[in-house]
């Protein structure tokens, strides 16, 4: 018993100083902001923030994970789900690197199976599309589009 707690203190502590978390209020916000936008998509997709994953390329959890909709067991929830989303989206944090999220969108995401990658630029008020080609399409106004879900979000409703 004291083995499993030590493993899961030195797995939380080590993730932790390899990313820290840092969420702040303009984090938080778009989070909720995103999720909104996403809600008339619903019918057809989960619209899941900050959701763990333990992908084949590693443990991850991107700030919000969209899937086609997944069946709902109330009585048994998982962890770490290990299917990946068709689409992660990540907000870039107020101390992270640009690299950070396009790392991990191509090393991590895309060999993972995942099939668009938002990254959310708050200082700047831009959202990127990437896809697994290596293409790139970036919006600072109006509305954005992702070809692999259909999905529109509009800049002005998130960022103003």
């Amino acid at each position: 018993m004291e083995t499993n707690q030590v493993e899961f203190f030195e797995e939380y502590q080590s993730e932790d100083i390899i990313a820290p978390a840092h969420r702040s209020l303009n984090h938080s916000k778009l989070i909720h902001r995103i999720s909104v936008a996403l809600d008339p998509y619903e019918e057809d997709y989960d619209i899941l923030p900050e959701l763990e994953l333990e992908l084949t390329t590693g443990k991850c959890k991107p700030d919000v994970a969209i899937y086609k909709n997944l069946p709902i067991d109330w009585l048994n929830d998982v962890i770490y789900y290990n299917q990946p989303p068709i689409t992660a989206i990540e907000i870039l944090s107020p101390k992270q690197a640009l690299t950070d999220l396009t790392d991990k969108a191509y090393k991590q995401y895309f060999p993972a199976g995942i099939q668009s990658v938002w990254l959310i630029l708050p200082t700047t008020r831009i959202v990127q599309l990437l896809l697994p080609d290596g293409s790139i399409q970036t919006w600072s106004t109006g509305i954005m589009q992702d070809p692999v879900t259909g999905m529109e979000l509009d800049l002005g409703y998130l960022f103003k």
